[in-house]
């Protein structure tokens, strides 16, 4: 006889191809919308880039990247976006010093200022890259249109899928997004399913976002280094090394932010902080030359094609300038992100290890110190595993950057990232 008191069985779990299915479309639209944001900003920022540094110079008679054009450039820059903070509505969000890649999603309203003040940092010359504005406008759009159109959805859903999508256009793969979020992924207690059933949708939006920007954009970090054939014991002792050396090189931006992020504030307004930033990054830039302006990327290609042809004081200097630069930029209030000038000081570096000990393979030595200070500055392990790789593009490579990953990381782990909490303090 049936128990009276017994409802009606519980009602079949949806088998995971029934759940994953739908997600299908919205991931595609997403990853192709944000590759599309990403392309245009930096396309924009790539005119703005020339009229100010190439036409306008020209039509005034003062050499482009000449000391003073890149004084007053810097500085005018720190005015520029100064302004945007201060005047435009919903300003730019929180201080950039205290944002990572993602975070929680920022109000509509804040996306006008934060997409112009980063189009203004990236084309006036300042040391910081795309990848933070971008992330947090594409987030920041993709969670009030996810939760107005299908307010059913998890809102964290939509903020990996932006995150994803933005992650894969950046760097030309799928990859990069899939190590950011499973890393993330493994932070959050009690998710349901398998790895790769939560992966499946933010994979979709990086594949999107990837192939968008691969077929209009080509990004690529390859330096076109050569090729290491058949490494040995010599060649992982060094990338051991190169990485360890670069990874507390690394650590003194980041033990250096709170302090100069609290003297900068002592400043107070916008308007103050961020000329007198751009003074110094613009004193910086005359000191580095050229190659320590902007985010980074081409300006490292440039670097290392000349392998050999710097001396190892030219690029102490550069890599040290940009430290200081990427500091400066970060803690005065630039709207920017921190991994495409790490990359170049990790080039750098490990530039300058290969000019101190010739016998370590370019190679080696670039994707070791990149490796390194990538790890210092973000402290996403995955990531700068997969840059470093990149920059050297060669899958024999891989082996020695994952055992030389092990003692750099000893050396950052538990130490201050390059983000501060709200208070200003150091966070770990």
């Amino acid at each position: 006889m049936d128990n009276p008191s017994s409802g009606p069985p519980p009602p079949a779990p949806r088998s995971p191809a029934r759940v994953l299915l739908p997600q299908i479309l919205p991931a595609l639209l997403i990853g192709v919308g944000a590759a599309l944001v990403l392309l245009a900003i930096e396309w924009l920022s790539e005119e703005l880039q020339h009229v100010l540094w190439e036409d306008l110079p020209g039509a005034l008679g003062v050499g482009d990247y000449s000391a003073l054009w890149i004084m007053v450039m810097l500085t005018a820059t720190g005015v520029a976006v100064g302004l945007v903070i201060w005047k435009v509505p919903g300003h730019t969000g929180p201080d950039a010093a205290e944002t990572g890649l993602g975070g929680t999603p920022l109000a509509p309203g804040v996306v006008p200022g934060l997409l112009l003040a980063g189009t203004l940092t990236l084309a006036g010359g300042v040391s910081l890259g795309p990848e933070n504005p971008i992330i947090a406008a594409n987030v920041a759009l993709t969670y009030w249109a996810g939760r107005k159109l299908l307010p059913v959805v998890p809102g964290a859903l939509w903020v990996a899928l932006a995150s994803s999508a933005t992650i894969g256009a950046l760097f030309g793969t799928p990859v990069a997004a899939a190590l950011v979020i499973s890393e993330a992924l493994t932070r959050q207690p009690g998710g349901k399913g398998s790895l790769w059933d939560r992966l499946f949708a933010p994979l979709i939006a990086a594949g999107a976002g990837a192939m968008t920007a691969t077929l209009l954009a080509h990004p690529s970090f390859d330096l076109n280094l050569p090729e290491v054939h058949d490494p040995g014991w010599g060649d992982l002792l060094a990338a051991m090394v190169v990485a360890t050396a670069a990874a507390l090189f690394g650590l003194l931006c980041c033990y250096s932010l709170p302090y100069a992020h609290r003297a900068f504030h002592r400043l107070r307004h916008p308007m103050v902080m961020l000329p007198v930033g751009g003074l110094i990054l613009g004193l910086l830039g005359v000191l580095g030359g050229r190659l320590t302006l902007f985010k980074g990327l081409e300006q490292m290609k440039e670097l290392t094609e000349n392998l050999g042809g710097w001396s190892s004081g030219e690029l102490a200097k550069m890599a040290v300038v940009k430290l200081a630069a990427l500091l400066i930029a970060a803690a005065s209030g630039f709207v920017g992100g921190r991994i495409f000038p790490a990359v170049f000081i990790g080039a750098a570096f490990g530039m300058l290890a290969q000019a101190l000990v010739p016998e370590i393979h370019p190679a080696v030595a670039v994707s070791s110190a990149v490796l390194g200070v990538l790890l210092a500055t973000t402290r996403q392990g995955w990531v700068s595993l997969f840059v470093a790789a990149a920059v050297a593009s060669s899958s024999s490579i891989l082996a020695l950057l994952c055992l030389a990953t092990l003692p750099a990381w000893l050396v950052v782990t538990g130490r201050p990232l390059l983000e501060l909490d709200k208070s200003g303090a150091p966070m770990h």
